[in-house]
């Protein structure tokens, strides 16, 4: 594929890209760079992180990234998710490749490396105790975000290990690129920072944007990351998320409940999930409206759709209507999976009864 052609695939992932300039350099000199991701096994899983980061490593992968995706199990543990439980957790980690299976992410490109592999090797160690030894325990505290935390909370003495770790992860995994969301911007610039004094080539960061949730966005001026994040799809806000658990009943009332004023197009999570899931897998989609309001139309581009709605030509509950369906329709194979898959189905069953703690 021409270099430009991968380039353009990586920005449409990169709502911010530490540096486009390395990202070329790299892309000239590999054919196959690594691309890092990683996830905290902790509860359900809803679609920002099960389609949209399928939609995203995909882009990466035919831009010819091979990706090394970590399942964060002892991260997790030391972040206190379900309730420190490393049992508990990692089944949970294994529920979550089960959705991945059927969620059309390119698996073929993708290796699932678990935590609790890379803390059995000393060298791992060694390389988390040189992040530690090269920054402040207050320099540590400022990537708190990484882990959901702010940093005026009380952090557990297992929460400074975090940052320390993740940043061990980029250098250990041989990782060229780090492709997380904006949340996880602060420990990626702090391995960049320290890469050079441990011998290693800055990672690139390719940080994807974060789904809005579904209820209406914070006020207040606040930066674009933190206003991200206080935006974002969260399991802390079981309403305003969509899990691939949902059934669709579920799914059509929390749409139905959602944030979407007429005409309006910033901060809007139902124009956002149409641009950032719906457009990505769908050509086009079918607004279906009374006839008296001038009948289905089709809409061929997020482009359209957001000036027509603009417009006042498309009503909200019209577009509720219809995401709807088209959720529904990307969900569908996942359910699919756990009906036909007995070790799937099983998972499911025992992580459901979980109690998320945050």
């Amino acid at each position: 594929m021409d270099i430009d052609l991968r380039i353009k695939l990586v920005e449409e992932v990169g709502e911010e890209i530490i540096t486009k300039e390395e990202l070329k350099d790299l892309l000239k000199k590999k054919k196959t760079p690594i691309a890092y991701d990683g996830f905290e096994p902790s509860g359900q899983i809803h679609i920002a992180q099960a389609i949209l980061r399928a939609i995203n490593i995909n882009k990466m992968t035919k831009a010819g990234f091979k990706f090394k995706m970590l399942v964060a199990d002892w991260h997790a543990w030391a972040n206190n998710k379900l309730d420190g439980d490393l049992k508990k957790i990692q089944t949970v980690g294994e529920y979550f490749i089960e959705v991945w299976k059927a969620s059309g992410m390119d698996l073929k490109n993708v290796e699932f490396i678990w935590a609790s592999d890379l803390v059995k090797d000393d060298n791992y160690w060694k390389i988390v105790m040189e992040v530690a030894r090269h920054n402040t325990l207050q320099r540590i505290i400022r990537t708190s975000q990484i882990m959901g935390r702010s940093e005026k909370d009380v952090l557990h003495a297992s929460q400074i290990l975090y940052p320390c770790m993740q940043a061990a992860d980029i250098f250990y995994l041989k990782a060229d690129a780090c492709q997380l969301g904006m949340d996880q911007r602060k420990v990626n610039v702090l391995a960049r920072e320290v890469a050079d004094k441990l011998g290693y080539a800055k990672p690139i960061i390719v940080s994807h944007h974060m789904l809005m949730g579904l209820s209406e966005p914070p006020a207040g001026n606040i930066d674009a990351v933190e206003r991200a994040i206080a935006m974002k799809m969260s399991k802390s806000n079981p309403d305003s998320a969509i899990f691939v658990s949902d059934s669709e009943d579920e799914i059509i009332n929390k749409i139905k409940k959602a944030y979407c004023p007429e005409k309006k197009i910033e901060d809007n999570p139902i124009l956002e999930y149409c641009k950032y899931l719906v457009f990505e897998r769908f050509d086009k989609i079918e607004i279906k409206r009374p006839e008296k309001f001038g009948g289905n139309i089709t809409i061929t581009s997020y482009l359209d759709l957001e000036k027509r709605y603009a417009k006042g030509e498309i009503h909200p509950l019209d577009l509720k209507n219809t995401l709807t369906n088209y959720i529904n329709e990307m969900i569908k194979p996942i359910r699919e999976h756990f009906k036909k898959s007995k070790k799937a189905q099983k998972l499911y069953d025992t992580v459901k009864n979980y109690k998320v703690t945050r």
